[in-house]
This record gives structure tokens, C-alpha cells and sequence, in this order.
């Protein structure tokens, strides 16, 4: 009697574990859909794809086959966009249109400046460049400011003032705005050093663009290189004019990943 009571008292001690099973289950789920959320984020499409089809079994379908997986609703969505294209050339073909309009719309920008310039016989002192990462504006200093100045010349804030007008079609576009001189030393109560010239000359451009309450100041940001970033040789006085300038880059929104998509001149 006494062994039996024993015996009860044991399997009544011992804890009920079967819920560990269920909740081991759910975890590797929980898991499995966050490492799919985790590569649904990638804008590469293949990247995606191949994640897709390693949790396969585990989610019980393939994502872009329309199988029963967790994602086949299509609900996930970029950056707020559009949602995502369950059949991976569907969202190669949309990524592709975003970047032809994107092309279109920088041409077109890239035409009206060059019409602007042209109209105002400034084809001397400025210049237009559209590459894979950027529509860059290249301004000459003697077209902005006094020699050794930071401070844009009264005249020249026209310019300024039209470049902006004409940003306001890329309001979600981020613009930098970039500063270089020659590598003439320069050391005075005001400026001890060429950083300190090309970055208050990015930033006092910078400012009259923010002056159009159409742009939001948080896509914009100035730069001030000195002398690093040269795109011609400093031994002549033609090669030190065309390093004094100021770069105003809209940055593309859709790069290819072999892309670099810093800032780059349009001279490199």
C-alpha cells in the first residue's frame, strides 16, 4: 500500500509537457515567416525568390506560385508602393517601368535646364550630366560668387531661384548639393581653409533653394569637398576655374545594384 501511494505520488509530481510541442512547432514558424519577411525586403527579385522556395515546405507553399504559404495574399508591399508582383518577371517588369519613367523624367528635366542655359547665354558657365546615379548640374564659382567669397551674388540668385522652381517636379528625390575649389591654399579671418570656402558656398546656395517652400528641406544636403575632388588638372588657370564650382545632384531612386550609388562627379 504504501509502495502504491508512493507510486501516485511521483506520476502526480511529474509536470505535464505535451504543450511544448505545439509551441516548439510554432516557433519554427514564427521563424521561418520572419526569415521570409527578412528577404521579401531585398529589392533583388532572384534573392527573393530563392528564400521563397527554402521555406517552402515549412509554410506549406511557394510565395509566388500561389501555393498556401502565410505571403500568398500578396500583401506585402515596398516602401509603401504598389504590392509586390507574386510571379518574379512581373516584378522585374515593374521595377523596369519605375526606372523608364524615372529615365523620362530626368531627361526632361535635364532639357529644360539645358534650355534655360542656353536662353540666358550661360553655356560658359554651366553644364548638365545624366548618368546611372545621378542628374548632376555643374555650376562655375565665377557664375555664383566674388572671388575668395562665400556669398551668392545678388545677380546670381536668379539662377538659383530657377534651378529650384524646376525641383519642385522631384519632390521625393534626394538633392545634394557639393562645394569644390582648386588647390590654391586660402587662410583668412573667415575661411581658414578650402573646406571651409566650399562647404559655406554649397550651403549658402543650399539656402536660397530652401527658400521655395515647395521643397523639403529634409531631401536636401550640402557638401563642401575643397580641393579633393578636382576634375582637372590644378597646373593651369583653366584646370583651377573649372575645379572652383558647385554641383547640385539629383539622386536616382532606382540604381542597379552594380551601381555606386554615392555622389560622383561629372567629370569622373
Amino acid at each position: 500500500m504504501r509502495k502504491r501511494n508512493k507510486r501516485n505520488q511521483e506520476h502526480e509530481e511529474h509536470s505535464d509537457e505535451s504543450w511544448l510541442l505545439p509551441y516548439s512547432d510554432l516557433m519554427t514558424l514564427l521563424l521561418a515567416m520572419f526569415i521570409v519577411l527578412f528577404g521579401m525586403s531585398s529589392v533583388n527579385a532572384e534573392k527573393f525568390k530563392a528564400v521563397s522556395d527554402a521555406f517552402t515546405n515549412a509554410l506549406g507553399g511557394s510565395i509566388f506560385e500561389g501555393g498556401t504559404g502565410i505571403l500568398d495574399d500578396g500583401s506585402f508591399s515596398t516602401s509603401g508602393a504598389n504590392k509586390m508582383p507574386k510571379n518574379p518577371e512581373d516584378f522585374k517588369a515593374s521595377v523596369g517601368e519605375l526606372k523608364r519613367r524615372e529615365q523620362e523624367n530626368l531627361e526632361g528635366l535635364k532639357k529644360q535646364l539645358d534650355t534655360y542655359i542656353k536662353q540666358n547665354g550661360l553655356t560658359d558657365d554651366l553644364d548638365t550630366k545624366l548618368n546611372q546615379s545621378q542628374l548632376m548640374i555643374t555650376i562655375s564659382d565665377k557664375a555664383l560668387f566674388a572671388s575668395g567669397e562665400a556669398e551668392v551674388r545678388q545677380d546670381a540668385r536668379k539662377l538659383a531661384e530657377a534651378i529650384s522652381a524646376m525641383l519642385e517636379e522631384f519632390p521625393d528625390y534626394e538633392v545634394i548639393v557639393s562645394g569644390h575649389t582648386d588647390n590654391v591654399p586660402i587662410s583668412n579671418k573667415e575661411f581658414p581653409s578650402n573646406w571651409d570656402l566650399s562647404s559655406a558656398r554649397a550651403l549658402n546656395f543650399m539656402k536660397i533653394l530652401m527658400q521655395n517652400t515647395h521643397l523639403d528641406p529634409k531631401k536636401f544636403s550640402a557638401i563642401g569637398y575643397g580641393e579633393y575632388h578636382p576634375v582637372s588638372p590644378n597646373d593651369t588657370s583653366s584646370g583651377r576655374a573649372q575645379n572652383r564650382r558647385v554641383e547640385v545632384s539629383i539622386i536616382r531612386k532606382y540604381i542597379d545594384p552594380d551601381q555606386k550609388p554615392a555622389v560622383t562627379s561629372a567629370h569622373e
